[in-house]
């Protein structure tokens, strides 16, 4: 491309129709390959050599920060935009909702509490590996192919538990789920928190948890009963499936960029972002840790609650075989808390909620605490479920606001890695005291548990936004 040129000839003629010169500018392409002539100015009079053309310094316009993808890279119809992103947002619906139908099935293994403990664990380790890898796998292979690794991952496990082998291997099965459900969890959230109008749907995605999570006791419940009480996995085999086929055909394999602008939606240039190792960036912000050590402790009071609130009933307050669906009722609050609550969450704000919902919950869990009735036990486990539900979803989106766009991944999937420890560590601590002083005392640990939380939510900053 040959170089642009302006002569004084073709400046005069613009001063004739103007009193003021404008500078001209040209695209940051066509200056870069311009001749220049800088810090020159021909006197009055002063011939020009005819074989020289005459020229001066343009100014090149500073590219600056895109925030939204140039107009050439989204699509012309606005239609096609919102089939794109409710196409995309219903194939998260549908992997988090698998996510929340894995948590669910451990309850209902019966056998030791420290054997069940150990199921904690094992899906622990996968999750915090799967949490930890999920920087680089997004980075290398982009965010559709991560999400399909996902979900073959937990296919894989599933494949491996429907036989019924011996326990070990049983077990050892749960390190593919757990790796698999941290690589979607972490893409599924990032993806949705880029979204215009992204905290509703953010409690609509995690509703889909607890829907999930509602709908597997129900399934494994009609499988206890049978001889081959592990067919209740080919359910889930299914599910995995159909998980797996569904991620390929939406999202391509893509990058998450190419489908956000495919969407309309705005993306941000990361062109400019610090350079370096995105782990050192993520683990220097005080921010990530003070929401990462909050989320072990919510999951771990909502895993031991949903694992362990059958047993209790059954020995505390002589519950029989119907007890299976208190865990149900308990995750059916969780799903409808997401949703309901959703504009209480705005008007009160994000914040402040946390507090009123967890402070209910320490109340609610003293009254099951104290008051032998079954049926003001299984009330009060819904309504705990329905307070609790906000409080997941209201964690990511604190973190879309505090925790820069380009370290966002990797943020989000620590703290997701880093709380799914405490799916493993509050269980696995109440089977160890259960098995020595009995499951009564799961009552105070919740209570406990509840408590530590309000400590640690005072200490999150502020909401403010996200720093670009």
């Amino acid at each position: 491309m040959g170089g642009k040129f302006v002569s004084f000839a073709e400046v005069d003629v613009e001063r004739m129709g103007k009193k003021k010169v404008e500078e001209p500018t040209v695209s940051v392409e066509s200056a870069v390959n311009t001749p220049v002539t800088s810090g020159f100015t021909t006197p009055a009079g002063a011939s020009t050599p005819k074989d020289e053309p005459e020229s001066f310094e343009l100014t090149i316009i500073p590219t600056g920060n895109y925030t939204t993808a140039p107009p050439a890279a989204l699509p012309d119809n606005p239609k096609k935009q919102r089939r794109v992103e409710l196409t995309s947002f219903c194939a998260l619906l549908w992997c988090i909702f698998m996510e929340g139908w894995n948590d669910a099935e451990d309850a209902f293994s019966q056998i030791g509490y420290t054997t069940v403990s150990m199921i904690f664990v094992l899906n622990c380790i996968g999750f915090v590996f799967g949490a930890t890898a999920n920087i680089k796998l997004v980075q290398k292979l982009g965010f559709g192919a991560s999400m399909v690794i996902g979900a073959v991952s937990q296919l894989i496990a599933y494949c491996i538990q429907a036989p019924a082998p011996p326990f070990p291997v049983f077990a050892m099965a749960l390190l593919f789920s757990g790796f698999g459900i941290a690589l979607q969890n972490a893409g599924a959230i990032v993806f949705v928190i880029n979204l215009r109008n992204s905290s509703p749907k953010m409690g609509v995605l995690q509703a889909c948890y607890g829907l999930g999570a509602l709908t597997s006791p129900l399934v494994a419940t009609k499988f206890s009963a049978m001889p081959h009480w592990s067919y209740h996995y080919l359910v889930s085999l299914g599910g995995a499936f159909v998980n797996v086929i569904v991620l390929c055909l939406v999202f391509r394999f893509e990058h998450m960029d190419a489908i956000l602008r495919k969407s309309g939606q705005v993306v941000h240039d990361n062109r400019n972002s610090p350079s370096g190792n995105l782990y050192s960036q993520v683990f220097r912000l005080k921010v990530v840790h003070l929401l990462a050590f909050f989320a072990l402790t919510y999951v771990g009071t909502e895993v031991t609650i949903g694992g362990w609130i059958v047993t209790f009933v059954i020995q505390q307050r002589g519950g029989g075989t119907s007890s299976g669906y208190l865990s149900s009722g308990f995750f059916a609050g969780l799903a409808v808390g997401r949703l309901v609550l959703l504009w209480f969450n705005k008007l009160i704000g994000e914040r402040r909620v946390v507090f009123l919902y967890t402070g209910c919950c320490i109340v609610l869990e003293i009254t099951i605490w104290f008051v032998p009735s079954l049926i003001q036990n299984a009330i009060a486990v819904a309504f705990v479920g329905f307070l609790l539900g906000p409080i997941y979803p209201i964690i990511t989106n604190v973190a879309g606001r505090l925790v820069p766009h380009w370290l966002l991944n990797g943020a989000v999937g620590w703290i997701g890695g880093f709380g799914q420890m405490g799916s493993a560590l509050l269980p696995f601590i109440t089977g160890v005291i259960s098995s020595k002083y009995g499951v009564s005392s799961l009552q105070p640990l919740i209570v406990a548990a509840l408590s530590l939380m309000l400590l640690l939510w005072a200490a999150v900053p502020p909401d403010v936004r996200r720093s670009e």
